[in-house]
């Protein structure tokens, strides 16, 4: 539109894409920082009054020989310490293990590990 009261059009000079480009190193920091989430999970039972048994798992991320935040043994073992069961007996551990194929693992990977047991005072 040109003429005497027409309003020159206005551009922007850079677009909200241009701005912050969404590339490839952007969205693997992204995934290294959900990753550095560790994950627990506890399921305490109750069988007695006084006593129960529980399994805790917990996952950690595995970066070039490093576990993040720490290792799933350690997350799973703190979910555990951290419910204030009182008397806990560890009795079952298991970790993933892919047999050879565990190199892949230290490379990059998620690992699992689970602990089972009884807790409390049980009744003679």
């Amino acid at each position: 539109m040109s003429g005497p009261g027409a309003r020159p059009l206005h551009r922007p000079s850079h677009s909200t894409a241009q701005r912050f480009p969404v590339n490839s190193r952007t969205l693997l920091a992204a995934a290294l920082l959900a990753a550095l989430a560790s994950c627990a999970n506890l399921k305490a039972r109750r069988t007695t009054e006084t006593s129960g048994t529980f399994k805790s798992t917990g996952y950690a991320f595995t970066l070039l020989s490093w576990d993040l935040p720490r290792s799933a043994i350690l997350i799973a073992s703190e979910n555990v310490s951290d419910q204030g069961l009182p008397n806990t007996v560890i009795e079952d551990v298991s970790v993933t293990d892919l047999g050879w194929f565990d190199w892949v693992l230290e490379i990059i990977g998620v690992r699992r590990a689970s602990i089972s047991g009884t807790w409390g005072y049980v009744e003679e």
